[in-house]
């Protein structure tokens, strides 16, 4: 059912308000100790931490010893939006016709109002953009940025075990990371785990999953990781964009842990510092320093930043996007945040940022996915 303009303009009101307010058997985990100056501090970035067990979609949720840091970033898909189009199209027609017929009767000019166009970065509007529609299509793709704080081998384990309970037909192994995760003098240098399958409730999803440990050469984190890996998890609905809004997609209860040893014996590399935001490239692009990087990774690129102002959070994403070309945009309203996403391609790759403008604060989340 479509939500209501009072819970809407009730989120807006909160959100906004805050906005004026200007590893085990074989791992080797990093030091502990206090970040270096340069980067934000724990005591900062903890009121955007999302524990363990926190849900992330279908069943997947924040396994134990990884933090969330920002929100879910979530966003329809191209494919989705390409999809009610026509839907949108219609209403819109249909909304200038009434408005015109409203003019004609009142005696006023009759001549049309202009055309409403697909929104762009120079519109801004604040309302969904398929908020005409009844029924407004769910997002269909959900990302979640994670800081790992115990074992990393372990934390890839369950994750995998997560995928099996949501995938049934995965069988992805969970007693040996090596399946998963390159190396160099048996040092992981990055994770990569892929799945694709029917939920139980049908639902043709992919899953996609990285870490990040760092820079091995240089034993360099990126920003604000505490020298700890780093993980990006992704959830894509694939199947027929109208059939997969026909109902809630189903959770299953996933498992907290794996038995038994992994047999990679594989280690998990130190480092010994954050690298600096100011020296710190995300796709060639410079975080603006009126953003806070929360979280950042190499492999995949992307920053977590959160903002005091509202207006920067959104400037911070739409620049980022407008550096590899003129960006497509898609807000999306939901009862507790607006989700602003904008996509841009160049022959690098393809960048995408949401701005989410929720109650909890104002977060750019960049994202850089580099050609093939």
């Amino acid at each position: 059912m479509r939500r209501t303009a009072t819970a809407v303009t009730a989120t807006l009101t909160l959100a906004l308000a805050l906005g004026a307010c200007d590893a085990s058997g074989g791992s080797d985990p990093g030091p502990g100790g206090t970040p270096s100056a340069n980067v934000t501090t724990p005591a900062s970035i903890s009121e955007h931490e999302s524990g363990p067990q926190s849900p992330i979609a279908y069943g997947l949720e924040v396994p134990r010893g990884a933090t969330q840091l920002g929100p879910l970033v979530r966003y329809r898909s191209q494919r989705l939006i390409e999809a009610y189009k026509p839907d949108l199209e219609a209403a819109v027609a249909q909304q200038e016709a009434e408005e015109q017929k409203k003019r004609e009767e009142a005696g006023e000019d009759a001549s049309p109002s202009p055309t409403a166009t697909t929104p762009t970065p120079d519109s801004r509007p604040s309302e969904d953009t398929f908020d005409l529609l009844e029924d407004p299509p769910r997002p269909d793709v959900t990302v979640s940025v994670m800081r790992i704080d115990g074992s990393p081998t372990q934390i890839v384990r369950r994750v995998a075990a997560q995928v099996n309970a949501v995938l049934p037909d995965a069988d992805l192994a969970t007693g040996d990371i090596s399946q998963y995760c390159r190396s160099r003098d048996q040092r992981v240098t990055g994770c990569s785990l892929t799945a694709r399958g029917m939920t139980e409730d049908e639902r043709d999803v992919r899953i996609t999953v990285h870490v990040d440990p760092g820079d091995v050469d240089t034993r360099t984190a990126a920003p604000s990781d505490n020298r700890r890996p780093v993980m990006t998890l992704k959830a894509e609905y694939l199947g027929d964009p109208r059939r997969g809004q026909l109902s809630q997609p189903e959770s299953v209860d996933v498992p907290r842990d794996v038995e038994g040893d992994d047999t990679s014996n594989l280690i998990w590399p130190r480092m010994d510092v954050d690298a600096s935001p100011e020296a710190w490239r995300l796709a060639g692009q410079q975080v603006p320093s009126d953003g806070t990087i929360l979280l950042s990774g190499r492999r995949p690129g992307f920053a977590a930043v959160s903002a005091s102002r509202v207006r920067a959070a959104d400037d911070i994403a739409r620049e980022f996007t407008e550096a590899f070309g003129r960006p497509t945009k898609d807000v999306v309203e939901d009862l507790n945040e607006i989700s602003t996403t904008y996509t841009a391609t160049s022959k690098k790759g393809t960048a995408t940022a949401t701005y989410v403008l929720s109650a909890r604060g104002n977060y750019a989340m960049l994202f850089f996915t580099p050609a093939r």
